[in-house]
């Protein structure tokens, strides 16, 4: 009891001093609890038949019936694998491509063509996803300069946005062009962090650039590595679905439907929500799951982690 008198007392001691600290803290404290946790309230509609006219208390309790409809649908299995192909196959490229860039970065001089290659990098970051990919499908018709440049090389057009077996690849590699550069800032802040004189020691010891990026550069940053790769583990089922949703067409349908483009299809244009809502929690609750693992797995493996 007297050990948390003395605890309480030293936080009230803490909040006079350094109230100033926490009135910053209002702020967007009040922000989350208000825009984040009260909604939360709202996923009580995918254990209901959600009528909007009842309200979400008004409306029947039906408990697990719509997580039951999701699992039983003819389409789970395939949109599950392709939620899951396609998030780890962008994982896979986008997460090791900005570091092996910033590695390569970081050792050119401060001169113009570092700060070009930035420039040129960072940029397609602030392209909008639509435009990106109304690029993607401009350069990619059947009359568009790649189709040219293989019709005047004496090969057949490809019908590229109609293959099945092309989507996840096309994806991927614009994700990779657009994320690459912004991406690579991380990293880049975390290598300036590292101490000269380790190089200079190294440098001295005769170790080459490549050994002195594997056994300086790599190990200063694996806290951030690690970090992101746990953030990046746990959206493994929250892929984005505007680029998915913007490329779909029926032709490629099969390959390109997932999680969040049905949830956006079956809720918000087939009006089902309580559908919808337990489709999504469902999602959510498989990301906490991985977040979870992930997390626990890089505290024991490299004793950095979220928590």
């Amino acid at each position: 009891m007297t050990n948390f008198l003395d605890a309480r007392r030293g936080l009230l001691n803490k909040a006079r001093r350094d109230w100033e600290l926490y009135l910053l803290l209002l702020l967007p404290l009040t922000y989350m609890i208000l825009f984040k946790y009260v909604p939360m309230y709202g996923v009580t509609i995918a254990f209901k038949d959600f009528n909007p006219a009842q309200g979400i208390w008004g409306s029947e309790w039906v408990g697990l019936k719509y997580f039951q409809q999701f699992f039983d649908s003819p389409y789970f299995s395939q949109t599950i694998i392709n939620t899951v192909m396609l998030s780890l196959y962008t994982l896979a490229l986008t997460f090791p491509v900005p570091i092996l860039f910033a590695l390569a970065l970081n050792e050119l001089k401060q001169g113009m063509f570092r700060k070009s290659a930035q420039l040129i990098t960072y940029a397609p970051h602030f392209i909008s996803t639509v435009v990106v990919v109304s690029m993607l499908l401009m350069f990619l018709h059947n009359r568009g300069p790649v189709n040219q440049l293989l019709t005047g090389l004496g090969l057949e057009p490809i019908d590229f946005m109609a293959l099945p077996q092309l989507f996840k690849t096309l994806f991927v590699s614009s994700e990779v062009w657009q994320s690459m550069g912004y991406s690579s800032i991380i990293y880049l802040a975390a290598l300036s962090g590292i101490d000269p004189q380790l190089h200079e020691a190294a440098k001295i010891d005769g170790a080459s650039r490549l050994r002195r990026i594997w056994h300086i550069n790599l190990p200063g940053i694996v806290p951030t590595v690690t970090i992101l790769l746990v953030l990046n583990l746990g959206q493994v089922m929250n892929l984005g679905f505007e680029k998915v949703y913007l490329m779909q067409n029926p032709i490629n349908l099969g390959a390109s439907e997932i999680i969040s483009t049905m949830v956006y299809k079956v809720g918000l244009i087939g009006g089902d929500f309580s559908y919808s809502a337990a489709v999504g929690l469902f999602n959510n609750v498989i990301n906490l799951i991985i977040i979870v693992i992930a997390n626990y797995s890089a505290k024991r493996i490299t004793s950095n982690s979220l928590w």
